[in-house]
């Protein structure tokens, strides 16, 4: 038996600990520790299959920070990794520690520091975004004091089910989508008239310098739409990215949303380019579809991005726990827009 644990098998508390980049003899140590949090259930496999956290740590596709006692033992782990179409945009996520090193001991936080600095100063990481659950608030005050500022919601991302260990959660988890910049890239962005008060109020709290028009042209003739998908089963959501937004996207979208539809997804997120002076006629034909505003995506497509959203149920107002004023402000925003949408089905 490990002398770290105890006679059931449990993590003896008050280890001393450190934080430091992943390393190949770790992988095992991950990988128990969201066995132990989440069980076999949890959805992304990676983290729970030593080989693969190896190989994509080896190959820099995940840089993973761990929580370390002096013996080898892993007690937390958070990730950055890329899922935004610009790669040197990063999600910081799969955030873990074990339960007997919670409760203020400050790993989670200097995890996530860890991951900062590292991919900044290692990697050329330019920014970094993470996604704050709604179902408490710890997460939102931690991003908050890492300098991250809240710049749009995700409404009902994640299936009660995924909390369900925890019993942390109700109905659908919504997610507050928290940015921070790394290496500054000024640009222009047009953004829809529709939404000029709300995206002014947006942009006016990030951390980086953006000249806003207001869009007013529509396609040229003949540009392409692009549309790529991604779809979650375990979570019911499609990602329909929209790099172009060309004189056929209505056609094109409807076809794409069909497609995620027939596979039973419940929420459908769209990420729109506004580098595009036209992005607002994308924004008109999504919202006569039931669409709603979600917020800005820094650099999402190295040019700033919009989130539009859809749902097949009423969203799980009452489960949002939001703690810092201009987040509530900006769920104030989507909840009207969502109420716009309703009206108009």
């Amino acid at each position: 038996m490990n002398v770290l644990e105890d006679a059931a098998g449990a993590m003896a508390p008050d280890q001393d600990w450190g934080v430091d980049l992943f390393r190949p003899e770790d992988a095992q140590g991950v990988a128990d520790l969201f066995l132990s949090v989440y069980g076999k259930g949890y959805p992304i496999k990676t983290y729970l299959d030593p080989g693969k956290l190896r190989e994509e740590n080896a190959a820099g596709r995940l840089i993973s920070s761990v929580a370390r006692t002096p013996r080898g033992d892993i007690v937390g782990h958070n990730a950055l990794f890329v899922s935004a179409p610009c790669r040197r945009v990063y999600e910081s996520g799969a955030g873990v520690v074990h339960a007997a090193y919670r409760g203020g001991k400050g790993i989670f936080m200097q995890l996530c520091a860890h991951g900062l600095a590292v991919g900044y100063h290692s990697f050329g990481v330019e920014g970094v975004y993470g996604e704050s659950v709604c179902n408490h608030v710890f997460s939102q005050k931690m991003t908050a004091g890492l300098g991250c500022e809240t710049l749009a919601v995700e409404v009902d991302l994640m299936p009660a089910a995924a909390y369900d260990r925890e019993k942390s959660a109700s109905g659908r988890v919504s997610s507050l989508l928290d940015f921070i910049t790394l290496r500054p890239k000024p640009h222009r962005v047009h953004i829809p008239g529709d939404y000029e008060a709300e995206l002014s109020f947006i942009y006016a709290g990030m951390d980086d310098n953006r000249e806003v028009l207001i869009s007013a042209e529509n396609p040229p003739a003949g540009a392409a739409t692009e549309i790529k998908p991604q779809v979650y089963d375990f979570a019911r959501v499609a990602r329909l990215s929209v790099p172009a937004a060309g004189d056929d996207f209505e056609e094109s979208f409807q076809r794409e949303e069909k497609a995620v539809l027939e596979r039973g997804v419940t929420v459908i997120q769209v990420w729109l380019n506004l580098s595009e002076p036209w992005s607002g006629s994308a924004v008109k034909v999504l919202r006569e579809r039931g669409y709603f505003l979600g917020g800005v995506l820094p650099r999402w497509f190295d040019a700033d991005g919009l989130l539009l959203q859809k749902l097949a149920a009423p969203p799980n107002w009452e489960g949002m726990q939001v703690h810092f004023e201009r987040a509530k402000k900006i769920v104030e925003f989507v909840k009207a827009d969502w109420e716009r949408a309703a009206a108009g089905r």
